[in-house]
């Protein structure tokens, strides 16, 4: 018998999400993603200087501020055709990095691992043993039997007063948990430890970017921090030696404990290899850009058809025309409406924002998301894309990691895992640890960029920009750690004429399009098992493997103060 089942809101996530699911026979055979709050930032800029933009769109969101207002800067000198000091790339691509990789680690520890980890069981665990498997895995020095024990008692007093404190309302017990009591110890002992860890990144985050969360130093034209050898009111090598020792820290949790605790646990759920395949046309954009016109990249990107490595297709520059031509959104079932008829689909220089609320409907209008396309289809962007493309492109560090990472997992799962394996729920995880170690690789390398350009006597960090009369069209992309982030923008005589933003989520969380398509989400959750419709966990590791981050704050208001949106408990219908 068919039953629909309704997590509304998805937590542990950023924002407001919706799924539904119709499960029969234990297996997903419906499922809609709706968002359900409605940004509107993009109405808010128009006719503002086109240098306030970032500082507005990274108020999207509290947790992707950074990715915003780097995509909003590059947008505005993509229109004017502006050059910026190579010191001022190092600079905002070292902020962009260590947000990733806060990003990364927090997701897998604080926001998904609870799908697969039964904090409850790590009760009946052997610490030693415990420890003895962390070590046999990683020299990581957090890995003692002392620190695993301390861990052990504190969980038991959060059991024994009958309060799990940050470990409430996990689905404990659920037929779906397999992991033995000694590694589901070893990830709440690493949790912990990834609470403290993270904070090293929003330390690189707030000295180079002033402030963290929402950065206050970028520019259009490069940055406000000035340079200097010889004094301390600005950004001088000693406080960058003391970013380099954050980012060595960094840098050893990534390789030691997050690219092995997912190879671990990924190895454990080997059948999660085969859930969660669903849209396989991946897009990435190339990233940390090594000149100041955004020609060359450390970090390729691209597009790949249907899986397959030997489809891709590059994507080279800034402005690239291959996908600025490629990109549309339609809102046949979202909560907008187009002057010229909902069954079609708009580029972003001609996008429209104009609400149109309904109730949900089934078959018609059901999100706050718009519905991308890339040449016409729907695409999975973000980890699992990025590591692909870099992949297809030839990338040795991308090679480099991935292979540890499959290696490993071939050893823990006694038989051998392959590349194959990544298009899946759990190869999302898998791939977002890879592109973590690359990144936490490259900041390292735009650090020693920096430092070395200084010493040359290049102190450069802003070229002023210039507005001419007319219309100008500009786009700046980003490669979030959720996937393409793209900031459209049309000035005209000085003034933005229009913005649009297609982030990450809209392009995977995305309704149905004017074709009737389904988004990467719905389209991911197909034939997913659900053991227990009343406990549907398998839904939300699906879902929370792509990362969801929707609009962080309330855009919809109500002049007569009236309720417009109300969020009700988990249930099914």
């Amino acid at each position: 018998m068919s039953k629909r089942v309704t997590i509304d809101p998805v937590t542990r996530i950023e924002g407001h999400l919706r799924v539904d699911v119709e499960v029969d026979g234990g297996r997903v055979k419906k499922a809609w993603a709706s968002g359900q709050m409605w940004r509107g930032v993009e109405n808010i800029l128009i006719g503002r200087d086109p240098r306030d933009a970032w500082a507005i769109t990274q108020r999207i969101c509290g947790v992707c501020t950074t990715v915003h207002a780097m995509a909003s800067v590059r947008a505005v000198e993509n229109a004017l055709q502006l050059e910026i000091p190579v010191n001022a790339q190092y600079i905002r691509n070292m902020i962009m990095l260590a947000h990733a990789i806060h990003d990364h680690i927090v997701h897998f520890y604080h926001l998904s691992a609870l799908d697969w980890v039964d904090v409850v069981s790590a009760l009946k665990a052997d610490p030693d043993k415990s420890a003895e498997l962390a070590q046999s895995l990683s020299n990581w020095n957090g890995n003692s039997k002392a620190e695993f024990r301390k861990v052990q008692e504190k969980l038991k007093g959060f059991v024994g007063t009958g309060q799990l404190g940050i470990f409430t309302n996990g689905y404990w017990g659920h037929p779906a948990m397999k992991l033995t009591p000694e590694v589901n110890l070893l990830a709440v002992v690493h949790y912990l430890q990834a609470l403290e860890v993270q904070r090293y990144a929003n330390k690189v985050v707030a000295i180079l970017g002033s402030k963290s969360p929402h950065i206050q130093n970028v520019a259009v034209g490069g940055v406000a921090n000035p340079l200097s050898l010889d004094t301390q009111s600005v950004l001088t090598v000693e406080r960058l030696l003391a970013v380099k020792e954050w980012m060595l820290k960094l840098d050893d949790f990534v390789k030691n404990v997050y690219l092995v605790d997912v190879a671990a646990i990924g190895a454990f759920y080997a059948d999660w290899t085969k859930v969660g395949r669903g849209i396989t046309d991946y897009l990435c954009v190339p990233d940390i850009p090594l000149d100041g016109k955004g020609t060359t990249f450390a970090l390729p990107g691209g597009y790949i058809e249907g899986g397959k490595l030997d489809s891709f297709k590059p994507i080279k520059t800034f402005g690239d025309q291959y996908f600025v031509d490629g990109v549309s959104e339609a809102v046949k079932h979202s909560w907008y409406d187009y002057k010229a008829g909902n069954n079609q689909s708009l580029h972003p220089y001609k996008g429209e924002t104009t609400p149109n609320y309904t109730d949900f409907q089934d078959d018609g209008k059901y999100s706050w998301l718009k519905s991308p396309t890339f040449y016409g289809k729907p695409m999975q962007v973000g980890p699992l894309a990025r590591v692909l493309n870099m992949l297809a492109a030839g990338h040795e560090p991308t090679k480099k990691y991935a292979t540890t990472a499959l290696d490993l997992v071939s050893s823990i799962a006694g038989t051998p895992v392959g590349l194959e394996a990544m298009h899946s729920t759990i190869g999302r995880h898998a791939a977002r640890a890879v592109g973590c170690a690359v990144q936490s690789d490259e900041m390292l390398k735009q650090w020693d960029l920096l430092v070395t350009n200084m010493a040359k006597g290049d102190l450069t960090t802003f070229n002023k920009p210039v507005f001419p009369k007319g219309e100008q069209m500009g786009v700046g992309f980003h490669e979030a750690p959720r996937g393409v982030l793209s900031h459209w923008v049309v000035i005209d005589s000085g003034k933005i004429a229009n913005y649009q933003c297609v982030v990450p989520t809209t392009w995977n969380a995305a309704p149905r399009n004017e074709k009737d398509q389904p988004g990467a989400y719905e389209a991911c959750l197909l034939d997913n098992p659900v053991a227990d419709p009343e406990k549907p966990l398998e839904v939300l590791r699906t879902v929370h493997s792509f990362d969801p981050c929707l609009a962080c704050a309330v855009h919809v208001v109500d002049e007569e103060q009236r309720p417009v949106v109300t969020v009700t408990a988990a249930g099914s219908c």
